[in-house]
């Protein structure tokens, strides 16, 4: 017995020899170089370490994929079905032959069993290794990349190969050619070139809201957790503390939610919750300094507004690190590895997760590989079928980069052709989440930076294709031709207020302009249509758009003024019905309350 262990590691060696014998090495993923604002700084110091996620195929993704489009659709049998954790990772699990070849592959070098990690449903593995040996397992170089405007340094390459054999089992690896960034859709107030202004009202005054209700005249120049309520008809909705309904807020890139600013804000615009706190909850080494100086701009707004809203329901604030630090010396790059990976990894594989999540944080569509699109929003859809709404911001570009320009415009293509397009956002243009635009002023209108558009990855859904059908079918004949991808999915979905935010930052008042403002927001409301049906012994929401688009639009407020500039062009124009600029329009909280609690 003692000879059989002795010999084990060499025979699992031999075996992977035999196995990848004669095998070719064949480029998996390639760009044609570092989009528009990077270039090659350096040769990465062999040393560096990176942390390689092997992204494993999902064979049975199209049965999951069946199962949220059933238990999300209000007039199917199984609305509201939703799978359980196990149900959900025996739908996301890899062939098992994946997982023997990728392990003999790994063993070949000279990594054992306890170098990887895998995610709960074993479709990811994650790898340490230094930058030698990952230009030896992909037969490629990485260098450092520096951003031209921001100073960023990260380590990628723009090519990387496999064997021939792996390439069936492989989805990809990252990092390696994605370049995306994935800010915050947020500015202050110092953002004035932008920035709408508010329309002027009396002091003291009323104007009437969207719903027919009076709204404080003060709502027209700064927005609180009241004017919201006022604006969209909950002033006197109360949530309940201890139904199991929670509101998950993401923070990545750093953003961290200081206590001490909570908690004068809630001093200042919701005093019962004054005292109360949220879960925290690291994931990949995650931190949540409180020193003021650490304090995140929008972390601050997301939890202030999305726990604001709803108190006394739980709230829990993900906090997602990077890499962890490095060596100090010149070519030192900042966290290389972008972060909904690890988010996604670490909740699909909790038993209990928030029934309505809210992410602010995204980046032009084409600097993220297609692949990895498709892989990050599979598993919004794998959250979706367990039951999971999940709101993004659209985007802070309009439909591109705000320039109405023509001639100082720099939106271009990163595929070699560096053609003018619009450039939609990630994750918003994923079809399984909702994207949430922004609006300004009472009456309401589109604002002008509400990024919006149609995916050039993904394919329209059939929930929306009646919606977005007839609004291509209002513009004229030839209108931005070859500037968009007509039968993409088309975002956001809804809207909300995004602009003059009062929020505490620092301890000081700090007004907020951006669709991270209408994230959180939309969100807490629709966390309180969640709380109402589960006080109605009913099933959570989950993934919104299917109700969204057949039957939920009917209690939004319609936005049919304004516009989305960007790429030299006007952008596209809000109208009745749905638009690229604010989807279906912004919540009428008591009309959806009375749709949802109809639903089975």
């Amino acid at each position: 017995m003692k000879l059989t262990l002795l010999l084990l590691p060499f025979a699992v060696s031999l075996a992977s020899t035999i196995t990848f014998k004669g095998c070719h090495q064949k480029v998996k993923e390639s760009i044609h170089g570092p989009p528009s604002g990077w270039y090659k700084h350096a040769p990465a110091p062999k040393h560096h370490i990176l942390e390689l996620k092997i992204a494993l195929p999902q064979p049975k993704f199209p049965e999951l994929e069946q199962h949220l489009w059933e238990v999300s659709d209000p007039s199917h049998t199984r609305y509201g079905a939703y799978l359980s954790k196990q149900e959900t990772e025996a739908l996301m699990a890899p062939h098992s032959e994946t997982l023997d070849l990728v392990s003999e592959w790994l063993t070949l070098h000279g990594m054992t069993e306890e170098d990887v990690i895998r995610s709960s449903a074993r479709d990811w593995v994650t790898i340490r290794v230094p930058v030698g040996l990952a230009e030896e397992m992909l037969d490629t170089t990485y260098y450092v990349y520096k951003h031209a405007d921001t100073g960023e340094s990260i380590v990628r390459t723009t090519s990387y190969s496999l064997p021939d054999i792996l390439h069936p089992h492989v989805d990809f690896i990252q990092p390696t050619t994605m370049f995306a960034r994935f800010k915050t859709f947020r500015s202050t107030m110092h953002w004035v070139d932008h920035a709408q202004y508010a329309v002027s009202s009396p002091p003291g005054g009323t104007i009437t809201g969207p719903a027919g209700n009076p709204v404080d005249a003060s709502c027209n120049s700064t927005i609180t957790l009241s004017c919201l309520r006022q604006l969209y008809n909950a002033e006197n909705y109360k949530t309940t503390p201890t139904n199991c309904n929670k509101l998950g807020i993401t923070g990545y890139i750093g953003q961290y939610a200081n206590n001490k600013d909570l908690q004068q804000f809630y001093q200042t615009q919701n005093p019962s919750a004054y005292g109360s706190n949220y879960t925290l909850v690291s994931i990949h080494g995650g931190k949540n300094n409180q020193s003021y100086e650490a304090a995140g701009p929008e972390a601050d707004l997301d939890t202030q507004f999305g726990f604001g809203l709803t108190w006394p329901t739980p709230g829990t604030f993900y906090t997602t690190g990077g890499e962890p630090p490095y060596v100090t010396d010149l070519l030192t790059p900042n966290n290389t590895n972008e972060p909904y990976t690890y988010w996604l990894e670490h909740v699909l594989s909790q038993d209990d997760i928030p029934q309505t999540i809210s992410t602010s944080y995204g980046d032009d569509e084409q600097t993220v590989p297609y692949t990895y699109a498709i892989r990050v929003c599979a598993g919004m859809a794998a959250l979706g079928a367990r039951g999971v709404s999940l709101l993004f911001s659209s985007g802070d570009n309009g439909v591109g980069d705000r320039d109405s320009d023509p001639a100082t415009q720099i939106c271009k293509s990163n595929d070699g052709r560096n053609v003018t397009q619009f450039l939609p956002i990630f994750p918003s243009s994923c079809p399984y989440v909702t994207s949430v635009g922004g609006t300004v002023n009472i009456p309401e209108t589109a604002a002008s930076f509400s990024s919006g558009g149609f995916s050039n990855y993904f394919a329209r859904p059939l929930y929306q294709e009646a919606a977005v059908s007839a609004y291509l079918a209002m513009l004229a004949p030839g209108t931005y031709e070859g500037l968009y991808n007509s039968t993409g999915r088309a975002f956001p979905d809804v809207a909300a207020q995004s602009e003059n935010f009062s929020t505490i930052y620092r301890g000081q008042n700090s007004p907020a302009v951006g669709t991270s403002c209408a994230a959180p927001a939309f969100a807490a409301f629709v966390s309180m249509l969640n709380d109402a049906r589960i006080n109605a012994r009913k099933t959570p929401l989950g993934f919104l758009n299917p109700f969204l688009y057949s039957t939920g639009y009917t209690a939004l407020n319609d936005i049919t003024v304004g516009n989305n500039p960007g790429c030299g062009t006007l952008g596209f124009n809000a109208t009745i019905g749905w638009d690229p600029v604010t989807g279906y329009g912004t919540p009428n909280f008591e009309k959806l309350k009375a749709l949802v609690l109809a639903m089975p």
